[in-house]
C-alpha cells in the first residue's frame, strides 16, 4: 500500500519549521510529509511584517493551502495545530482530506473558547485599537504564558524569536467569530465525512479542553478524542511531544492509514 501523504498545517505566528520534530518521526515511520508555510509567514522574524498581512483572511489561507493540496497526486491526511487545526477542518469541509488529525485545534464558529488564560494570551493584541486590520504578534510574556508554558524557561526565548507576525483579521475571525460578518470560521459539519482525531493537552492555556472536546463532538459520528495529562498547547515541541506524535501514528494505523 502506498503510504498516505501527511499535509502539516502550522498555527498562528509559525511556519513549516514548527513541524521539524513531527516530520522526522512521521517520515521515519514511512509517511510522506508536506509542510507548507502560510502566506506572509516565510519572512525574517526580525524584519517589519508586510503591511498586507493584516488584512489576510482565513479564507485566503484556506485557498492557498487548497491550491497546494490539489497539486498533490492524492488526498492527504491533514494534520493541523492550533489555527492550523481550524484550517484543516475548513479544508476537510471542501472534501480535500483523507483524514484529520487536529492538535489543540482552534475552534470553529459556534464554540466559545474563551477563558481568563486565553484573554491574557491575547491581551496586548485585543487592547490595540484596529488590531483587526494590522499585523499582530504576542509579547514574549504572553507567549510564555499561553503557548510555551510547559517548555523549560531556557527554551522559550529561542522558539519565540522564530515567531512572525500574524494577520489581525484572522485573529479577529477566530477569536471574535460572533462579530465577523463574513462567517469565515463557520464550518458545516455535515460536509466533513472523513475520520477525525482530536488531541488536547490537559494544561492547555490557549485552547481550553472543553473547547477541544466540543470540536470532537461536532464530528461525533467519526471523531476520536484524546486528552493527555501533563501536556499544554505547544504539542509540537514541549516535553512529551513524542507521545503526542505516536498517538497520532497509532490512530492512523487503526484507520488503515500507515505503511
Amino acid at each position: 500500500m502506498t503510504p498516505p501523504t501527511l499535509f502539516l498545517i502550522h498555527g498562528m505566528w509559525g511556519g513549516s519549521w514548527c513541524w521539524s520534530h513531527y516530520r522526522q518521526r512521521f517520515e521515519t515511520a514511512g509517511l510522506r510529509c508536506v509542510a507548507p508555510t502560510l502566506p506572509y509567514h516565510d519572512v525574517d522574524p526580525r524584519a517589519a511584517p508586510d503591511a498586507r498581512l493584516g488584512l489576510v483572511s482565513l479564507q485566503d489561507y484556506a485557498n492557498a493551502l487548497a491550491s497546494q493540496i490539489e497539486a498533490l497526486d492524492e488526498r492527504p491526511v491533514l494534520v493541523g495545530h492550533s489555527m492550523g487545526g481550524l484550517l484543516a477542518q475548513m479544508l476537510a469541509a471542501r472534501g480535500l482530506a483523507r483524514a484529520l488529525v487536529l492538535l489543540a485545534p482552534a475552534a470553529p464558529a459556534g464554540i466559545l473558547a474563551v477563558s481568563p488564560s486565553v484573554v491574557l494570551g491575547f491581551w496586548s493584541i485585543q487592547t490595540t485599537w484596529g488590531f483587526w486590520h494590522k499585523p499582530v504578534r504576542q509579547t514574549f510574556a504572553e507567549a510564555s504564558h499561553s503557548l510555551l508554558n510547559l517548555l523549560p524557561e531556557q527554551e522559550r526565548r529561542p522558539i519565540y524569536d522564530r515567531f512572525v507576525h500574524e494577520s489581525g483579521r484572522v485573529v479577529f475571525q477566530v477569536g471574535c467569530w460572533m462579530f465577523d460578518a463574513t462567517h469565515a470560521a463557520r464550518i458545516d459539519a455535515s460536509k466533513v465525512t472523513c475520520p477525525v482525531l482530536v488531541i488536547a493537552g490537559a494544561e492547555d492555556r490557549m485552547v481550553p479542553t472543553w473547547a477541544a472536546r466540543q470540536v470532537a463532538q461536532k464530528y461525533a459520528t467519526m471523531s476520536t478524542y484524546r486528552e493527555l495529562e501533563h501536556q499544554a498547547h505547544w504539542l509540537l515541541g514541549e516535553p512529551g511531544w513524542e507521545r503526542v506524535a505516536d498517538e497520532a501514528l497509532s490512530w492512523l494505523a487503526a484507520q488503515g492509514l500507515s505503511p
